[in-house]
């Protein structure tokens, strides 16, 4: 009977045990999957913003943009002034 009564207080020791451990472990799964959620939700709205920016490039107005800033290019009738920095001729 004491025999009995030891094998049944181990083997509920080593459940409790394994079923604590496996509840840490379920929390960190969920805390991982929330993390994952979160990740997926701004690769969402990054692809969103890459989408947008790429319909926005094919525009007639960003490269008319694009050739003013980095080209200098103008339209026809259309003056440039360029405004020089007196902090170097000191």
């Amino acid at each position: 009977m004491i025999f009995t009564f030891c094998v049944m207080a181990f083997v509920l020791t080593v459940i409790l045990i394994r079923s604590h451990a496996l509840g840490k472990k379920l929390e960190s799964n969920e805390e991982q999957i929330e993390q994952l959620k979160q990740e997926i939700e701004a690769e969402k709205q990054e692809a969103e913003e890459i989408e947008e920016y790429g319909v926005r490039i094919q525009t007639r107005e960003y490269t008319e943009e694009i050739a003013k800033d980095k080209l200098g290019l103008v339209n026809e009738g259309e003056i440039i002034f360029k405004i020089e920095d007196d902090a170097g001729s000191e």
